[in-house]
């Protein structure tokens, strides 16, 4: 499907008011929308369309958010809005109103987009009919609003302007309160230090304690303000506050783990050593530090020595509990079965309320099936499924008990139904995908994981459902997924689910509809095993890009489709904290060497939530750690942690069988994801290829090819 396709199914059956290629330029935030939508108002008003109202409210909120507030408010003025899009025309005119100095104008606008504003409307139209009363010299008026909206919604934003009316209407407590919570909760925001100064121009003055600003040089560090959260220290510092060794050693771990980011590592050490004297807590936390650190390099002896220690010397704290794990784990990946059996077998012992101790369990397990230990093994197992019998971690127990007894001489008539079990149990797992090629082994017909395919149903659409339509119509893409998640999060029950999510999916709508599956349809689709509810979790998102850009990269379309599940469970919108974006979560750098790759121009950033093109650049990647690796496993391994990671993994492992292969992926996440893409590919594959059901996952790992993709 092309992205204009995409766009216009969203619409099926309804005339747009604007052309297709308008519509994708807003979708994609290209500097020529706002250009491109007042060409087709101009147009429709000369030829005096019905369509004039609706192509007038795009180009006045376009117009408005290039910062030309006048020209917008003339533009969304102009004609009235068509139903239901009066609420919206008069929000964006409120908007227009007050940038182009009219609070007074602009709280008459907000209060009119009340009247008939849907829920998710009115959050925003409430916290701007605050602001703009205040900012009209109201602050009585001001006061009850904003009471509301900072409680519905508190941001930054609205805290310190709550905070305003507080002061003028004579609630002194409250102001303090609202100007503390913008300081410490929001440091990195602009109000922050003008709240500071509020706050030490109060009579009398309210300074900061030595844990509230550890707080905000806490939010500073996790924001990646390193450097503010070094002065926010000093400061502390500088106001006499860090008094007596442990409020010192408090601050030097702070301040340690400051300069590690800021690439001071000397420095660093130098704080640690002053924590390290400080109350067993923070000492404990500062030798864990140091041990984390020695864990993410490649010297295996020196961190396990570090984990050690943590445990000996701190057995009560958490950095304690958190050493013994490690260095358990550290023998596993060393290569030093038996001396990890003991290690977790004592880990066991002395943590038994530990968060980790089913993991624990399972590693002591894998430990004994790379010693070739098969009945301890399974012992250790089945110590695991009775002692957490609801553990996440049952499929891969249930599994290997059956593998143990297999590789310790089994018959396949007992172990055949151990192995018929976990694909009862688990449909979805990689486990059932293992149990299945252990049965075809063995030379039996495993049973189907699930007995129908996905079926998509053609319902009603939900009138609830009307509103995010015509605001995509007009080309309110983000006004529209505001109402699609304000109307989901309203649903209570997989009966209301259902056909919200076949909606969803008539629509285009992927990610929502897996988004609604997913809180309300798992019973459905993985315990009833209901086609209708698999529908929305397995959908064949995008087909005709998906399959075009498979086509043409000599690729399995449903490789594409299963990473895509991974990445972003269909979302063409979503970004991660690494920038990642799009549905294949391409960050710009690599969508820039993938262009260079195919002679094309680099995209700008913006353009990876373009489905076309952010399918066309994952499935050219894709292909070439295919080519690269031969193996869905390790291009899938290599996609996740980057290929160097993986050819590292198949040279010092690949000598295993797959099964073993995947299980000693030293990276949680790694191991996490290639086993979840492994199992949707193959349900993918036995869903919806004619014949699917005969498709085979090699149980031996292939070596790499020397050449190939490196980035």
């Amino acid at each position: 499907m092309s992205w204009t396709g995409w766009v216009a199914g969203w619409v099926t059956g309804v005339a747009l008011g604007q052309s297709p290629a308008t519509l994708e330029a807003v979708r994609l935030h290209r500097p020529d929308a706002a250009t491109l939508a007042r060409a087709e108002l101009t147009a429709c008003e000369a030829a005096k369309c019905p369509d004039a109202g609706r192509l007038g409210l795009l180009a006045g909120t376009l117009v408005l958010s290039d910062g030309d507030a006048a020209l917008a408010r003339d533009l969304l003025a102009r004609h009235p809005a068509p139903p239901p899009l009066e609420a919206f025309q008069a929000f964006y005119l409120g908007q227009a109103r007050f940038y182009a100095g009219d609070p007074n104008g602009a709280a008459g606008d907000f209060e009119r987009a009340l009247e008939k504003a849907s829920p998710a409307l009115a959050v925003r139209a409430r916290a701007r009919l605050g602001e703009a009363l205040l900012d009209a010299h109201r602050p009585k008026d001001a006061a009850p609003v904003l009471e509301s909206a900072a409680a519905a919604q508190p941001t930054a934003e609205l805290l310190f302007q709550r905070a305003t009316t507080r002061a003028a209407t004579g609630n002194p407590a409250g102001l303090r309160a609202d100007l503390k919570a913008v300081a410490l909760r929001f440091p990195t925001h602009p109000y922050a230090d003008e709240a500071l100064e509020k706050l030490s121009a109060l009579k009398p003055a309210v300074k900061l304690t030595l844990p509230e600003h550890l707080q905000r040089a806490k939010g500073f560090l996790s924001a990646g303000a390193a450097t503010r959260a070094q002065e926010e220290l000093e400061t502390a510092e500088k106001r006499s506050l860090v008094k007596g060794a442990p409020a010192q050693a408090q601050v030097a771990l702070l301040r340690a783990q400051v300069l590690f980011v800021r690439g001071k590592p000397d420095e660093a050490e130098k704080a640690l050593a002053v924590a390290r004297k400080g109350p067993p807590a923070i000492a404990a936390e500062a030798a864990l530090v140091v041990a984390r650190r020695a864990l993410r390099s490649d010297d295996n002896v020196k961190a396990r020595g570090l984990m050690a220690a943590l445990d000996k010397a701190y057995p009560s704290q958490a950095a304690g509990e958190e050493g013994a794990f490690f260095a358990a784990w550290l023998d596993m990946q060393g290569g030093r079965f038996e001396d990890a059996t003991k290690s977790f077998v004592d880990y066991e012992k002395r943590y038994k309320g530990s968060r980790r101790r089913d993991e624990a369990m399972w590693f002591r397990a894998l430990a004994h099936l790379r010693l070739e230990q098969y009945p301890r093994a399974k012992q250790a197992l089945e110590e695991l499924i009775t002692a957490y019998p609801k553990t996440a971690l049952a499929p891969q127990a249930r599994y290997w008990m059956a593998r143990a007894d297999e590789l310790g001489g089994g018959k396949p008539a007992v172990v055949g139904p151990a192995y018929e079990a976990v694909i009862s149990a688990a449909p979805a797992s990689f486990y059932a995908l293992l149990a299945s090629e252990r049965l075809q082994e063995l030379g039996r017909k495993p049973p189907a994981a699930f007995p129908q395919p996905p079926q998509q149903l053609t319902l009603p659409r939900p009138p609830e459902l009307e509103l995010a339509v015509a605001l995509t119509r007009a080309g309110l893409f983000r006004d529209a997924a505001d109402e699609v998640q304000s109307r989901v999060s309203g649903l209570r029950s997989a009966d209301q689910a259902l056909p919200f999510a076949h909606a969803l999916l008539h629509l285009g709508e992927y990610g929502h509809a897996h988004s609604v599956a997913a809180r309300y349809l798992w019973g459905r689709a993985f315990g009833a095993k209901a086609p209708d509810a698999l529908a929305a979790f397995y959908p064949r998102a995008f087909a005709q890009a998906v399959e075009t850009e498979s086509t043409r990269q000599a690729l399995d379309p449903f490789f594409v489709w299963a990473i895509m599940r991974r990445e972003s469970a269909f979302r063409p919108e979503v970004m991660s904290a690494a920038d990642a974006r799009g549905l294949m979560q391409i960050i710009p750098p690599t969508a820039t060497e993938i262009a260079l790759k195919m002679s094309e121009p680099a995209p700008a950033p913006a353009d990876l939530f373009a489905p076309e093109r952010n399918i066309r650049y994952g499935a050219w990647y894709l292909a070439q750690l295919m080519k690269r690796f031969a193996h869905p496993a390790l291009a899938a391994a290599a996609y996740n942690a980057g290929p160097k990671a993986a050819v590292r993994w198949t040279q010092e492992r690949g000598t295993l069988p797959l099964d073993l292969f995947v299980e000693s992926i030293p990276y949680k996440e790694t191991r996490g994801y290639v086993k979840q893409v492994l199992a949707d590919l193959y349900l993918y594959h036995r869903f919806y290829e004619k014949g699917g059901s005969q498709a085979r996952l090699a149980m031996t790992v292939p070596s790499p090819a020397t050449d190939g993709v490196s980035f």
